[in-house]
Parts: C-alpha cells; structure tokens; sequence
C-alpha cells in the first residue's frame, strides 16, 4: 500500500487539541516565567563564551545530545565511540559497529540542523520527514525495520515515509495512516508563527503532540527531540551549545510518565476545552522547561572560565609529568584559553623555543586532541574531545564507555 493510499478513518484534528496551553490556564503564568527565566539563562551562557571556544564546544555537545537521545532508545554508544565513528574507526563487534553508526547518523542530522539546513521551519510536514529520511538513509539495514508484536513479522523502514500501517504505543492507539498530513499540516499551522516566549513553550508541547500522531514506522522519538531541539535553537539562539536530551535522559521515567499522561482525555470541564488534557500538557511542559533551564546551568557552571582553565592546566601538568606531553604544553593551552586563538608563530616566542621545538609541542597538543586547527598555517584553537571531557568537563557523561 502506498502512502496516498493509505486507510484513512476520518479522524478530526480535534483529537489532539489543545496543541498548546492556553492563556487562559491558571498553569499558563508559571510556564511564561519559566520560558522567559530559560531565555535569560541561555543569552547569559552563550554570550560569555568566546567565539572560538563555543564552536569547539558544539562540536561536543551533538555528540552529548546524540548520546543521550539515543539512550533513551535503549541504545548506549558512548560519545567516546562516537568520536571514533566520527573518525571512520568502527568497532569490530557487528552490534557495536550499528550503534557507532547510528550515532553518526543522529549527528550528521543535527551538524546539518545548525548549518542552516532546515528551510520550511521545524515543525513542517517536509522538514520532519527530511530529519527522518537523512536520518534514517544512514542507518546499517539491522536497524531499518520494525518488529510487529503481534506477529513476529519484520516491516522495513522506509527512510522520509510516513507509515502506512496501525500503530499503538503504550496504551495509545495511533490515527490511521490517511490521516497523518492533515494532523502534520495542523501541527505545523499551531507552531509556525508563535511569538517568542510561545515558541519557546512550542517547544515542549509540539514534542508531545508529534509523538501522538507517531507518523513514522519507528524513529518518532528521535524525529521528536531533534525537532525540540531545532525549536529552542532558533527561539533561543542557543547556538547548540546546550540540549535538554541530557535532562530527558537523566530523568527518563518521569519523562515517559509525563508523554503518557499527555495521551490522557481531557479531566473535566476544568481541563482546557479540547480532546485531550491540558493539565496534562501544561505538567510536560513544566518538566520539559525545567529541564532546559537544568541543562543551561549545568553547561554554564561547567564553563566557567577561571574553573576550566584550572581544570585543564592540572590535566596538562599531569600529562607532561606522565611524559605524554612534552615541557612547556600548558603554556600554549593557557594561551589558547586566554586569547581563543594563537598563531604557530607566536608559540615559538611564546615558549622561547626553536621553531622545531616548538612545533613538537603544538604538534603533541594537537595529536592527543587538545587543540584544533584548520590547517598546518591556520591559528590553534581549543577542542572538547570526548576521551577528555571526563577530566575537562566531569558529569558531561560517563567517564568511559560501559
């Protein structure tokens, strides 16, 4: 069966109203403040960092979002082996090797994502099945098919298609198939001209509703925390560098407790005017905000600028005391963190040192991962490789792979 032939039961788009908390919810005041203390909070964090350090840090935080999104799934691949994927170092375990690349996958998506990738807004109909077929294009076979319960019976995944079968999650039975544009143009009609601290609220609300339609086979979950995630990167300018996936997975049962009680119908006559409960919605929502404002703070914490350079200068210390960097490293890093930058010419008057020696001390700085550069002549710059971030940025993940 064909998409355009897909059974379509008539369902109204009713059913999944109220796609937002109304102005008219005695929740809706606490959720404004929350919106607006998450947008102070994340404006204060990205305008302290510099420039160059920022980009290194969003480099490392889709590998973070991508970790703990994928978590959520069931699917433990460290960042660690997600930085080797990254380098098309895959393990030889077949089962390693398909999470390695399904993480690859996840953040080739979001790189795209905040590269200005996404044309017709997050929430359109074209852009979400666009996050599910690059997504899903990218996967190793063992990972594109769903099994039916029911039957046993293995149904391919169909990367950008929206599904043309009954599905039911949990307790909640999906709409039919036929349904799916009208409820996605709906979805996007709610969302795409909210104001600012709307569309931060968008965010958490669209995040639910997508999942209550469940337009795809599998990949929901994922399509869901990418579309949030694009939300609250234009709303908020966040410049990735934060992501409430940490937050969702560090409480994952009070998140799935939370998208359940939103299937929920409406509670009484107290309880919005729509199909399903706005109290409901307006507790995710809560949860969801909360979340993000957390993650801010924990990153903002983490970046401290006199904490990480301490944290990063005792690890360099240790390192040339354990021979794995050579004499006088810290002072190229101490630099870096200072200026954001600095030229391979100035390293050598910066250490007193030949050009040859100074070279073997960029170059060691460069081979573990401490810095960065485009090229043998462009300036260098701080990285946040994850094999270090343990040390550099503790509680970011775990420390090594389980």
């Amino acid at each position: 069966m064909t998409e355009g032939t897909a059974r379509d039961d008539g369902e109204t788009i009713g059913l999944f109203e109220p796609l937002m908390v109304s102005e008219g919810s005695p929740k809706r005041g606490a959720l404004n403040d929350l919106a607006l203390d998450l947008a102070t909070a994340s404006a204060r964090f990205s305008s302290r960092l510099p420039l160059s350090i920022a980009d290194a840090l969003a480099d490392l935080i889709r590998s973070m979002n991508c970790y703990y999104s994928n978590l959520i799934e069931g699917h433990n691949t460290h960042p660690i082996d997600i930085e080797r994927a990254l380098d098309d170092d895959y393990s030889t375990d077949p089962e390693k090797r398909d999470l390695q690349l399904e993480a690859k996958a996840h953040i080739t998506v979001q790189r795209w994502i905040d590269e200005g990738g996404l044309d017709g807004g997050p929430t359109s109909p074209e852009t979400l099945r666009e996050i599910h077929r690059r997504f899903c294009e990218l996967l190793p076979p063992d990972l594109l098919f769903v099994e039916m319960p029911s039957t046993g019976e293995k149904i391919p995944v169909v990367p950008g298609e929206l599904r043309t079968r009954d599905v039911e999650v949990g307790r909640h039975v999906a709409i039919s198939p036929g349904a799916l544009p009208r409820f996605l143009d709906r979805l996007h009609g709610a969302y795409r001209h909210a104001g600012r601290i709307e569309a931060i609220l968008a965010a958490a609300c669209a995040h639910h509703r997508l999942l209550w339609v469940h337009p795809f086979l599998d990949g929901n979950g994922r399509v869901a925390r990418l579309m949030s995630y694009a939300m609250l990167r234009d709303a908020l300018d966040t410049k990735g560098l934060w992501s409430v996936a940490r937050g969702l997975a560090r409480a994952e049962a009070e998140y799935k407790r939370h998208l359940a009680a939103c299937d929920h119908p409406r509670r009484g006559d107290r309880d919005g005017r729509g199909t399903l409960s706005e109290g409901a919605l307006a507790d995710f929502a809560e949860f969801f905000l909360k979340s993000c404002i957390d993650q801010v703070t924990f990153m903002e914490g983490l970046m401290q600028p006199d904490r990480l350079r301490d944290r990063i200068l005792i690890w360099a210390e240790e390192e040339m005391r354990a021979g794995s960097l050579p004499a006088k490293s810290d002072t190229v890093l101490r630099a870096v963190l200072m200026q954001g930058s600095v030229s391979r010419a100035d390293v050598v008057s910066l250490l007193g040192l030949s050009e040859r020696s100074a070279r073997r001390v960029t170059a060691s700085l460069l081979e573990i991962g401490a810095l960065q550069s485009t090229s043998t002549r462009a300036p260098l710059q701080l990285a946040f490789p994850a094999r270090l971030a343990g040390r550099w940025m503790p509680g970011l993940f775990p420390d090594s792979p389980r």
